[in-house]
């Protein structure tokens, strides 16, 4: 009876032995497992984080991106009412511009149209006279019909006091050479303050507005070759500017955004 007990304390060793080294096989097998899904975990943890970082990326580009597109959009409004507060002054220079070709043309309307012409040309008003109604050939002296023109003419430049006048004086290509006069451009510059000074001294005109030039032959308005020709270039040109201080302040306003 003995020896049956000790054979089963045996065999019951022996199958300890056994179910304890399969616990052991199937314990590492779980370590195995286990370490696998932590490197699994890892690896997720580690993706989940770079995806969020470009998340984080992508909403600081959206957000630079939006701010780009809201300046681009403020400078276009900007843009927008800078041209069209330009386009206003504009439009209101030319409506000026008019009235005053208007207003000259009136006056002058019983007078010979080849004698004076009125234009637009670069936004400011050209009066353009003939030297034969203004001088005698060859002198800087106003004849007699020359009160006529320029009386009629500065009533319309006394209703608007807003306004510059540059007088300028032109001659043909003829060479001048006189006691009274030394050349072409000495001509037209005498020309040009005469009919300032008549301006000023028998019409009133403000002398502050009004500005003298020559320009000799080198600005004709047809070839010299012939009379006629000649004749067109012989003139006193009356140019009606805005003044000087009002156009700077113009070039001041707000520039364009860029």
């Amino acid at each position: 009876m003995y020896s049956s007990k000790l054979a089963f304390v045996f065999l019951s060793a022996i199958l300890w032995m056994s179910c304890n080294k399969k616990l052991k096989t199937e314990l590492e097998l779980k370590k195995e497992q286990v370490e696998q899904l932590q490197s699994q975990l890892d690896h997720i943890q580690e993706t989940n984080s770079s995806l969020l970082d470009r998340l984080s990326d992508m909403s600081v580009i959206n957000k630079a991106g939006a701010e780009s597109i809201q300046h681009s959009l403020e400078n276009i409004n900007q843009q927008y009412a800078f041209i069209e507060d330009l386009t206003t002054k504009i439009q209101t220079k030319d409506s000026i511009n008019l009235a005053l070709v208007t207003n000259i043309k009136r006056s002058l309307a019983n007078i010979n149209d080849e004698d004076v012409q009125v234009e637009v040309r670069g936004g400011v008003v050209y009066v353009s006279i003939s030297d034969k109604l203004l001088f005698r050939s060859g002198s800087a002296i106003l004849g007699t019909q020359a009160k006529t023109v320029l009386g009629k003419l500065s009533s319309v430049i006394n209703d608007h006091d807003d306004l510059d006048i540059l007088v300028e004086g032109h001659t043909d290509d003829v060479p001048m050479n006189t006691e009274c006069v030394k050349d072409n451009w000495d001509l037209s510059v005498k020309r040009a303050t005469s009919v300032v000074r008549s301006l000023q001294n028998d019409y009133y005109v403000t002398p502050e507005r009004l500005t003298a030039a020559g320009r000799s032959k080198y600005l004709p308005k047809a070839d010299n070759s012939d009379t006629q020709g000649r004749s067109l270039n012989r003139r006193t040109e009356i140019i009606i500017t805005p003044k000087l201080d009002q156009f700077f302040k113009l070039l001041e306003s707000p520039k364009l955004p860029g």
